[in-house]
């Protein structure tokens, strides 16, 4: 019995650091990936030539290079929102997911980083919605955490 009551309260004495160490992580993943898709939707908004032409290869036309510029840029800016960041990261990754197909049948060379970016939207969505049901981030902590 003893030992069992030990583990319990060792489990509870670790817990909170767990959800310092996972915040830390998921604020990092935010960060950087907010940077990573505000530079990326920047340069296709702003017409960077080498983006003209990737959407050129494309064959949608360029409306399809602002409207995912659009997209990477509004959805770069919710990731920061921690109470939005999941629906952010959600859009993110189903858009990394049309990048990654376009690349491999499309463009051609190495779709490495959608694929890296798709992870890093996936984790964010994944751990945002888990946060806000699981326990472990109340509701009322979302807001800042």
């Amino acid at each position: 019995m003893a030992t069992l009551t030990s583990r319990w309260n060792e489990t509870l004495d670790q817990s909170p650091r767990r959800s310092r160490v996972v915040t830390g992580v998921l604020w990092t993943l935010q960060i950087l990936s907010a940077a990573m898709f505000l530079f990326a939707g920047s340069l296709k908004l702003m017409g960077e030539p080498m983006m003209v032409q990737a959407f050129g290869a494309i064959g949608l036309g360029q409306w399809f290079r602002y409207v995912t510029g659009g997209i990477e840029v509004a959805s770069a800016i919710l990731l920061l929102i921690p109470a939005l960041a999941a629906y952010g990261a959600a859009v993110l990754a189903l858009t990394m997911v049309g990048a990654i197909i376009t690349h491999v049948f499309i463009l051609g060379g190495s779709p490495l980083i959608p694929i890296v970016l798709l992870g890093a939207t996936a984790t964010i969505a994944w751990l945002r919605t888990i946060g806000s049901t699981s326990g472990w981030m109340t509701p009322s902590s979302r807001m800042f955490s």
